[in-house]
């Protein structure tokens, strides 16, 4: 039995523009879409700043419709201290919702599932926290990139 049940405590939005994809087609487990991060910014109670150009997310659009997404970015503090951010997650969304985004169309978020777990790294004093933490993110995708509301799990 659980001795207390978990709480999503608002830690930042995450906003990301990527490059066109590059399309690796027929790939042993799917199709793959390569999205490279041209930049962004985020912002929370006690965390602001930029995406360094550069990371990306790594989909894998699988057979069965879902695509499973690798997300890796560097943050940049306004103070200037980095963040590494890694994200594991589930896109799923109707094939013509899909064909919308990339037609430049922004679906409402209810029209498709988009989550994500996060995790960090830094040797920043001021955030080393996020290094001990588990947070998850509800997205909005966007025809250019997304946007994560992002929860520390308590």
């Amino acid at each position: 039995m659980l001795a207390g049940s978990p709480r999503l405590k608002p830690l930042m939005q995450l906003s990301v523009e990527f490059d066109d994809p590059v399309v690796l087609a027929d790939v042993p487990l799917g199709s793959r879409r390569i999205l490279t991060a041209r930049g962004g910014a985020f912002q929370g109670e006690d965390l602001r700043g930029e995406v360094i150009a550069g990371g990306g997310d790594w989909v894998l659009h699988r057979g069965d419709g879902a695509s499973d997404l690798d997300i890796r970015l560097t943050l940049r503090t306004d103070a200037g201290e980095l963040i590494a951010l890694s994200s594991r997650g589930i896109f799923d969304a109707p094939p013509e919702v899909t064909q919308r985004i990339r037609g430049g169309e922004s679906p409402e978020p209810d029209e498709y599932y988009f989550r994500t777990a996060l995790f960090f790294e830094t040797g920043a004093a001021a955030h080393r926290r996020l290094n001990r933490i588990v947070a998850v993110g509800f997205g909005t995708r966007l025809p250019d990139g997304m946007t994560t509301e992002v929860f520390e799990v308590t």
